[in-house]
Protein backbone atom coordinates (compact mmCIF):
# COMPACT_ATOMS: atom_id res chain seq x y z
CA UNK A 1 0.00 0.00 0.00
CA UNK A 2 1.22 3.71 -1.09
CA UNK A 3 1.40 6.15 1.32
CA UNK A 4 2.69 9.71 0.66
CA UNK A 5 5.68 10.82 2.24
CA UNK A 6 5.97 13.99 4.61
CA UNK A 7 8.61 15.42 2.54
CA UNK A 8 7.21 17.19 -0.29
CA UNK A 9 9.03 16.44 -3.61
CA UNK A 10 10.82 19.23 -4.88
CA UNK A 11 10.54 21.58 -1.84
CA UNK A 12 12.49 23.05 0.89
CA UNK A 13 15.65 21.60 0.73
CA UNK A 14 18.00 24.11 -1.61
CA UNK A 15 18.08 26.62 -4.96
CA UNK A 16 17.57 23.66 -7.63
CA UNK A 17 16.93 23.66 -11.59
CA UNK A 18 14.40 23.47 -13.86
CA UNK A 19 13.67 20.43 -15.74
CA UNK A 20 11.42 21.29 -18.75
CA UNK A 21 9.73 18.56 -21.44
CA UNK A 22 6.75 18.62 -23.01
CA UNK A 23 5.15 21.27 -21.20
CA UNK A 24 6.50 20.29 -17.75
CA UNK A 25 8.36 22.55 -15.83
CA UNK A 26 9.25 21.23 -12.13
CA UNK A 27 11.84 22.69 -10.13
CA UNK A 28 14.39 20.51 -8.60
CA UNK A 29 16.39 20.67 -5.23
CA UNK A 30 20.32 20.89 -4.49
CA UNK A 31 21.10 20.03 -0.81
CA UNK A 32 23.79 18.98 1.15
CA UNK A 33 24.69 15.48 2.22
CA UNK A 34 22.75 15.28 5.18
CA UNK A 35 19.62 17.11 3.43
CA UNK A 36 20.47 14.41 0.75
CA UNK A 37 20.33 11.29 3.24
CA UNK A 38 17.55 12.42 5.98
CA UNK A 39 15.28 13.10 2.30
CA UNK A 40 16.36 9.65 1.05
CA UNK A 41 15.48 8.51 5.05
CA UNK A 42 12.34 9.86 5.63
CA UNK A 43 10.73 9.46 1.89
CA UNK A 44 11.49 5.62 2.04
CA UNK A 45 10.89 5.10 5.63
CA UNK A 46 7.40 7.23 5.30
CA UNK A 47 6.19 4.65 2.61
CA UNK A 48 4.70 1.40 3.55
CA UNK A 49 4.83 -1.31 0.87
CA UNK A 50 4.81 -4.62 2.45
CA UNK A 51 7.07 -7.13 0.00
CA UNK A 52 5.56 -10.37 -0.11
CA UNK A 53 6.73 -13.15 3.32
CA UNK A 54 8.35 -16.59 2.89
CA UNK A 55 9.56 -18.98 5.38
CA UNK A 56 12.89 -20.11 4.27
CA UNK A 57 15.40 -22.62 6.13
CA UNK A 58 17.00 -21.33 8.99
CA UNK A 59 20.88 -21.15 7.31
CA UNK A 60 18.73 -20.01 3.95
CA UNK A 61 18.10 -16.98 6.19
CA UNK A 62 21.18 -15.58 6.42
CA UNK A 63 21.33 -11.97 5.24
CA UNK A 64 17.59 -11.65 4.76
CA UNK A 65 15.59 -9.54 6.68
CA UNK A 66 13.13 -10.85 9.27
CA UNK A 67 9.16 -10.38 8.51
CA UNK A 68 8.04 -11.05 12.19
CA UNK A 69 9.12 -11.13 15.96
CA UNK A 70 10.97 -14.23 17.25
CA UNK A 71 9.93 -15.06 20.84
CA UNK A 72 11.84 -17.03 23.35
CA UNK A 73 9.83 -20.70 23.38
CA UNK A 74 10.83 -20.76 27.66
CA UNK A 75 13.20 -19.28 30.00
CA UNK A 76 16.18 -18.56 29.06
CA UNK A 77 18.19 -20.09 30.65
CA UNK A 78 15.90 -22.48 31.74
CA UNK A 79 17.08 -22.85 35.32
CA UNK A 80 19.76 -20.99 37.47
CA UNK A 81 23.14 -22.30 35.93
CA UNK A 82 27.21 -21.78 37.08
CA UNK A 83 28.97 -19.39 35.28
CA UNK A 84 32.24 -21.19 36.77
CA UNK A 85 33.89 -24.32 37.67
CA UNK A 86 33.71 -24.31 41.06
CA UNK A 87 31.53 -25.58 44.48
CA UNK A 88 27.98 -24.64 44.79
CA UNK A 89 27.43 -23.82 48.35
CA UNK A 90 25.39 -21.14 51.09
CA UNK A 91 26.62 -17.67 50.87
CA UNK A 92 26.21 -16.80 54.20
CA UNK A 93 28.64 -20.01 55.55
CA UNK A 94 31.83 -18.75 53.32
CA UNK A 95 34.60 -18.44 53.94
CA UNK A 96 34.62 -21.98 55.52
CA UNK A 97 35.06 -25.70 55.63
CA UNK A 98 32.25 -27.61 53.98
CA UNK A 99 31.22 -31.40 53.39
CA UNK A 100 31.28 -32.22 49.53
CA UNK A 101 27.93 -33.95 49.13
CA UNK A 102 27.74 -34.05 45.23
CA UNK A 103 29.15 -33.52 41.82
CA UNK A 104 26.83 -32.28 39.13
CA UNK A 105 27.65 -31.13 35.64
CA UNK A 106 26.25 -29.66 32.57
CA UNK A 107 23.10 -31.78 30.79
CA UNK A 108 22.63 -33.00 34.46
CA UNK A 109 20.36 -32.26 37.49
CA UNK A 110 22.06 -32.97 41.49
CA UNK A 111 18.90 -34.70 43.57
CA UNK A 112 19.07 -32.89 46.77
CA UNK A 113 19.45 -30.36 48.86
CA UNK A 114 22.47 -28.17 50.11
CA UNK A 115 22.28 -27.88 53.65
CA UNK A 116 24.72 -25.79 55.88
CA UNK A 117 28.05 -26.49 55.54
CA UNK A 118 27.88 -28.54 52.99
CA UNK A 119 28.99 -28.02 48.77
CA UNK A 120 28.45 -29.81 45.55
CA UNK A 121 30.90 -29.83 42.79
CA UNK A 122 29.76 -28.23 40.05
CA UNK A 123 30.87 -27.34 36.26
CA UNK A 124 30.39 -24.71 34.15
CA UNK A 125 27.12 -24.39 32.45
CA UNK A 126 25.66 -27.15 35.07
CA UNK A 127 22.36 -26.33 36.81
CA UNK A 128 22.26 -25.12 40.46
CA UNK A 129 21.54 -27.53 43.18
CA UNK A 130 18.36 -26.29 45.51
CA UNK A 131 19.63 -24.66 48.77
CA UNK A 132 22.99 -23.30 46.94
CA UNK A 133 22.52 -19.78 46.53
CA UNK A 134 26.33 -19.04 45.62
CA UNK A 135 29.86 -20.80 43.45
CA UNK A 136 33.49 -20.67 44.94
CA UNK A 137 35.39 -20.95 42.02
CA UNK A 138 37.85 -23.83 42.06
CA UNK A 139 40.62 -21.44 42.01
CA UNK A 140 39.76 -20.17 45.10
CA UNK A 141 38.94 -23.63 46.49
CA UNK A 142 41.26 -26.35 48.38
CA UNK A 143 39.57 -30.03 48.08
CA UNK A 144 40.69 -32.47 50.09
CA UNK A 145 39.43 -35.91 49.98
CA UNK A 146 35.27 -35.28 50.69
CA UNK A 147 35.75 -31.51 52.32
CA UNK A 148 37.25 -28.65 50.76
CA UNK A 149 38.05 -25.40 52.39
CA UNK A 150 37.69 -21.52 50.64
CA UNK A 151 38.87 -18.42 52.49
CA UNK A 152 36.67 -15.89 50.14
CA UNK A 153 33.51 -14.27 51.46
CA UNK A 154 31.11 -14.81 48.79
CA UNK A 155 27.37 -13.07 48.14
CA UNK A 156 24.10 -14.37 47.06
CA UNK A 157 23.88 -14.67 43.46
CA UNK A 158 27.67 -15.12 42.96
CA UNK A 159 28.94 -17.02 39.64
CA UNK A 160 25.92 -17.88 38.42
CA UNK A 161 23.12 -17.01 36.30
CA UNK A 162 19.36 -17.04 37.38
CA UNK A 163 16.77 -18.61 35.16
CA UNK A 164 15.37 -16.45 32.80
CA UNK A 165 18.50 -13.81 32.54
CA UNK A 166 18.89 -13.88 28.89
CA UNK A 167 15.36 -13.89 28.41
CA UNK A 168 11.89 -14.80 29.57
CA UNK A 169 9.18 -17.02 27.72
CA UNK A 170 7.12 -14.91 25.29
CA UNK A 171 10.09 -12.23 25.27
CA UNK A 172 10.96 -10.63 21.37
CA UNK A 173 14.77 -11.93 21.16
CA UNK A 174 15.14 -10.62 17.47
CA UNK A 175 12.51 -7.68 16.31
CA UNK A 176 10.90 -7.86 13.16
CA UNK A 177 13.50 -6.01 10.66
CA UNK A 178 16.46 -7.36 11.85
CA UNK A 179 18.83 -8.20 9.11
CA UNK A 180 19.83 -12.07 9.76
CA UNK A 181 23.14 -12.47 10.92
CA UNK A 182 24.95 -15.54 12.37
CA UNK A 183 23.84 -14.13 15.85
CA UNK A 184 20.39 -14.21 15.11
CA UNK A 185 21.31 -17.40 13.14
CA UNK A 186 22.34 -18.62 16.83
CA UNK A 187 19.37 -17.19 18.97
CA UNK A 188 16.71 -18.69 16.52
CA UNK A 189 18.19 -22.22 17.04
CA UNK A 190 18.13 -21.80 20.67
CA UNK A 191 14.43 -20.86 20.93
CA UNK A 192 13.53 -24.06 18.58
CA UNK A 193 13.29 -22.11 15.06
CA UNK A 194 14.38 -24.43 12.30
CA UNK A 195 12.56 -22.03 9.60
CA UNK A 196 11.98 -18.23 9.80
CA UNK A 197 9.86 -16.07 7.62
CA UNK A 198 11.49 -13.48 6.22
CA UNK A 199 10.71 -10.32 3.40
CA UNK A 200 11.24 -11.58 -0.28
CA UNK A 201 14.21 -9.83 -1.58
CA UNK A 202 13.19 -6.58 -3.77
CA UNK A 203 14.05 -6.41 -7.31
CA UNK A 204 16.25 -4.11 -8.64
CA UNK A 205 16.30 -2.55 -12.30
CA UNK A 206 19.97 -1.36 -13.47
CA UNK A 207 19.82 0.98 -16.50
CA UNK A 208 23.01 2.24 -17.79
CA UNK A 209 22.89 5.03 -20.45
CA UNK A 210 25.42 6.44 -23.00
CA UNK A 211 26.26 6.13 -26.60
CA UNK A 212 29.96 5.38 -25.83
CA UNK A 213 29.28 2.16 -23.64
CA UNK A 214 29.94 -1.33 -25.24
CA UNK A 215 29.77 -4.94 -23.56
CA UNK A 216 32.65 -6.15 -21.02
CA UNK A 217 33.43 -8.58 -23.68
CA UNK A 218 34.20 -6.38 -26.64
CA UNK A 219 37.11 -4.66 -27.62
CA UNK A 220 36.41 -1.14 -27.16
CA UNK A 221 37.15 1.69 -29.39
CA UNK A 222 39.61 4.92 -28.14
CA UNK A 223 35.96 6.64 -27.61
CA UNK A 224 34.48 3.79 -26.41
CA UNK A 225 34.27 2.66 -22.54
CA UNK A 226 33.35 -0.83 -21.13
CA UNK A 227 29.99 -0.92 -19.14
CA UNK A 228 31.22 -1.53 -15.81
CA UNK A 229 28.66 0.07 -14.13
CA UNK A 230 26.21 -2.46 -14.33
CA UNK A 231 28.26 -4.64 -13.13
CA UNK A 232 29.58 -3.07 -10.14
CA UNK A 233 26.00 -1.12 -9.25
CA UNK A 234 24.58 -5.01 -9.51
CA UNK A 235 27.41 -6.26 -7.23
CA UNK A 236 26.33 -3.71 -4.87
CA UNK A 237 22.72 -4.50 -5.02
CA UNK A 238 23.73 -8.19 -4.05
CA UNK A 239 25.51 -7.63 -1.37
CA UNK A 240 22.32 -5.58 0.41
CA UNK A 241 20.51 -8.89 -0.17
CA UNK A 242 18.38 -7.60 -2.84
CA UNK A 243 18.30 -9.03 -6.81
CA UNK A 244 20.00 -7.43 -9.37
CA UNK A 245 17.85 -6.57 -12.83
CA UNK A 246 20.40 -5.41 -15.30
CA UNK A 247 18.47 -3.66 -18.50
CA UNK A 248 19.87 -3.12 -22.08
CA UNK A 249 22.09 0.22 -22.51
CA UNK A 250 19.86 2.95 -23.24
CA UNK A 251 21.35 5.37 -25.88
CA UNK A 252 21.26 8.74 -25.38
CA UNK A 253 18.13 9.25 -26.93
CA UNK A 254 13.95 9.83 -25.90
CA UNK A 255 12.71 6.79 -26.97
CA UNK A 256 15.73 4.24 -26.43
CA UNK A 257 15.35 6.08 -22.49
CA UNK A 258 11.66 5.95 -22.16
CA UNK A 259 11.34 2.24 -23.42
CA UNK A 260 13.65 1.23 -20.76
CA UNK A 261 12.84 3.66 -17.94
CA UNK A 262 9.38 2.54 -18.50
CA UNK A 263 10.58 -1.21 -17.71
CA UNK A 264 12.93 -0.26 -14.88
CA UNK A 265 9.81 1.42 -12.93
CA UNK A 266 8.30 -1.85 -13.11
CA UNK A 267 10.68 -3.04 -10.33
CA UNK A 268 11.05 -2.53 -6.43
CA UNK A 269 13.59 0.40 -6.91
CA UNK A 270 15.48 1.93 -10.43
CA UNK A 271 18.99 2.44 -10.90
CA UNK A 272 20.07 4.40 -13.74
CA UNK A 273 23.92 4.84 -14.19
CA UNK A 274 24.62 8.24 -15.99
CA UNK A 275 22.59 11.00 -17.90
CA UNK A 276 21.64 13.44 -15.04
CA UNK A 277 24.14 15.99 -15.82
CA UNK A 278 23.01 18.99 -17.79
CA UNK A 279 24.24 17.82 -20.98
CA UNK A 280 22.43 18.27 -24.11
CA UNK A 281 22.54 14.31 -24.49
CA UNK A 282 21.16 13.97 -20.73
CA UNK A 283 18.04 13.15 -21.39
CA UNK A 284 17.10 10.61 -18.30
CA UNK A 285 15.23 13.53 -15.96
CA UNK A 286 13.03 14.71 -19.19
CA UNK A 287 11.88 11.70 -19.70
CA UNK A 288 11.71 10.58 -15.86
CA UNK A 289 9.70 13.77 -16.18
CA UNK A 290 7.65 12.85 -18.80
CA UNK A 291 6.62 9.35 -17.11
CA UNK A 292 5.44 11.40 -14.16
CA UNK A 293 8.20 11.37 -11.58
CA UNK A 294 8.14 13.97 -8.47
CA UNK A 295 11.85 14.81 -7.82
CA UNK A 296 12.82 15.47 -4.31
CA UNK A 297 16.87 16.36 -5.27
CA UNK A 298 18.92 16.09 -8.63
CA UNK A 299 22.33 17.74 -7.24
CA UNK A 300 24.23 17.08 -3.87
CA UNK A 301 27.44 19.23 -2.80
CA UNK A 302 29.47 16.12 -2.29
CA UNK A 303 32.32 14.48 -4.37
CA UNK A 304 32.16 12.49 -6.29
CA UNK A 305 28.63 12.92 -7.42
CA UNK A 306 27.16 16.06 -7.39
CA UNK A 307 24.49 15.34 -10.20
CA UNK A 308 22.35 12.82 -8.06
CA UNK A 309 18.54 12.51 -8.48
CA UNK A 310 16.34 10.72 -6.45
CA UNK A 311 12.59 10.54 -6.58
CA UNK A 312 9.53 8.29 -7.78
CA UNK A 313 7.01 7.69 -10.08
CA UNK A 314 3.78 6.24 -8.75
CA UNK A 315 5.04 3.63 -6.06
CA UNK A 316 8.51 3.09 -7.06
CA UNK A 317 11.42 5.24 -5.82
CA UNK A 318 14.34 5.66 -8.63
CA UNK A 319 18.02 6.80 -7.93
CA UNK A 320 19.63 8.73 -11.18
CA UNK A 321 23.40 8.28 -10.29
CA UNK A 322 26.10 9.84 -12.05
CA UNK A 323 27.73 7.84 -15.01
CA UNK A 324 31.27 8.30 -13.81
CA UNK A 325 32.14 4.49 -11.73
CA UNK A 326 33.66 5.91 -8.77
CA UNK A 327 30.14 8.55 -8.74
CA UNK A 328 28.30 5.63 -9.03
CA UNK A 329 29.93 3.41 -6.62
CA UNK A 330 30.15 6.28 -3.84
CA UNK A 331 27.09 7.84 -4.02
CA UNK A 332 25.13 4.19 -4.12
CA UNK A 333 26.61 3.28 -0.63
CA UNK A 334 26.34 6.78 1.02
CA UNK A 335 22.32 7.32 0.29
CA UNK A 336 21.10 4.22 -2.51
CA UNK A 337 22.16 1.40 -0.20
CA UNK A 338 19.77 3.54 2.43
CA UNK A 339 16.70 3.10 0.11
CA UNK A 340 17.10 -0.44 -0.63
CA UNK A 341 17.71 -1.88 3.06
CA UNK A 342 14.34 0.63 4.03
CA UNK A 343 12.84 -1.43 1.30
CA UNK A 344 13.96 -4.72 2.27
CA UNK A 345 11.91 -4.31 5.35
CA UNK A 346 14.82 -3.49 7.52
CA UNK A 347 13.91 -1.51 10.46
CA UNK A 348 16.37 1.38 10.62
CA UNK A 349 19.57 2.07 8.13
CA UNK A 350 22.65 4.05 9.43
CA UNK A 351 25.98 4.82 7.57
CA UNK A 352 28.91 2.84 9.63
CA UNK A 353 31.32 5.79 10.85
CA UNK A 354 34.46 5.44 13.26
CA UNK A 355 37.27 7.86 13.62
CA UNK A 356 40.82 7.57 12.65
CA UNK A 357 43.63 9.59 12.48
CA UNK A 358 44.97 10.98 9.51
CA UNK A 359 48.55 10.35 7.98
CA UNK A 360 49.38 12.92 6.48
CA UNK A 361 48.54 16.34 6.23
CA UNK A 362 45.21 16.95 3.63
CA UNK A 363 44.37 19.99 1.90
CA UNK A 364 40.86 20.32 -0.39
CA UNK A 365 38.34 22.90 -1.04
CA UNK A 366 35.89 24.08 0.75
CA UNK A 367 31.97 23.54 -0.32
CA UNK A 368 31.74 20.20 -0.42
CA UNK A 369 31.88 16.75 1.56
CA UNK A 370 34.26 14.64 -0.14
CA UNK A 371 34.52 10.40 0.03
CA UNK A 372 38.05 10.34 -0.51
CA UNK A 373 39.38 6.74 -1.51
CA UNK A 374 41.35 5.76 1.16
CA UNK A 375 43.57 3.31 2.81
CA UNK A 376 42.52 1.84 6.55
CA UNK A 377 45.16 0.39 9.14
CA UNK A 378 44.42 -2.89 10.23
CA UNK A 379 43.92 -1.64 13.61
CA UNK A 380 41.75 1.03 12.22
CA UNK A 381 43.56 3.81 13.59
CA UNK A 382 45.00 5.33 10.97
CA UNK A 383 44.03 6.62 7.24
CA UNK A 384 45.63 7.21 4.29
CA UNK A 385 44.30 8.96 1.75
CA UNK A 386 45.08 6.36 -1.74
CA UNK A 387 45.79 9.38 -4.06
CA UNK A 388 43.07 9.39 -6.76
CA UNK A 389 42.48 11.49 -10.17
CA UNK A 390 39.22 11.81 -9.93
CA UNK A 391 35.84 9.89 -10.62
CA UNK A 392 36.95 7.56 -13.13
CA UNK A 393 39.89 6.33 -10.82
CA UNK A 394 38.40 2.79 -10.80
CA UNK A 395 42.10 1.52 -9.43
CA UNK A 396 41.68 4.10 -6.55
CA UNK A 397 39.39 2.34 -5.20
CA UNK A 398 40.57 -1.12 -5.83
CA UNK A 399 43.64 -0.09 -3.87
CA UNK A 400 41.11 1.35 -0.87
CA UNK A 401 39.77 0.06 1.78
CA UNK A 402 37.85 2.80 3.26
CA UNK A 403 36.62 6.77 2.26
CA UNK A 404 37.73 9.62 4.37
CA UNK A 405 34.57 11.92 4.67
CA UNK A 406 35.61 15.70 4.59
CA UNK A 407 33.88 18.41 6.19
CA UNK A 408 32.15 20.82 3.80
CA UNK A 409 33.31 23.79 6.07
CA UNK A 410 36.95 23.27 6.26
CA UNK A 411 39.96 23.00 3.40
CA UNK A 412 42.86 21.90 5.64
CA UNK A 413 43.71 18.53 7.89
CA UNK A 414 47.29 18.34 9.70
CA UNK A 415 48.75 14.83 9.56
CA UNK A 416 47.38 13.30 13.24
CA UNK A 417 43.67 14.67 13.38
CA UNK A 418 40.83 12.18 13.98
CA UNK A 419 38.88 12.49 10.62
CA UNK A 420 35.70 10.80 10.01
CA UNK A 421 35.64 7.45 7.89
CA UNK A 422 33.24 4.86 6.65
CA UNK A 423 34.34 1.21 5.81
CA UNK A 424 34.08 -0.22 2.30
CA UNK A 425 31.90 -2.77 2.60
CA UNK A 426 32.97 -6.50 0.83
Amino acid sequence: MWHPSSITAGHGIGSGRNITSDGYNVEVATCSFEEARACVIGAVAGVRRTLPIEEVSLLNALGRVLAEDIVADRDHPAVARSTRDGFALRAADAPGTFDVIGEVRAGEAFDGVVQPGQAVEIMTGAPMPSGADAVVMVEHANRDGCRVTTDRALTSGENFNPAGVDARAGNTVIPRGAQIGWAEIGMAATVGRSSLPVYARPHVAILATGDELVDISATPEPWQIRNSNSHSLAAQVLSCGAVPFVLPVARDNHDAARELLKQGLEHDLLLVSGGVSAGKYDVVEDVLTELGAEFYFDRVLIQPGQPLVFGHVKERFFFGLPGNPLSGMVTFEMLARAALELISGRASTALPLLLSRLARELRQHAGLVRFIPSCLSADGTTITPAGWHGSGDIPAMVRSNAWLVTDPDRDHYGAGELVRVIRRSA
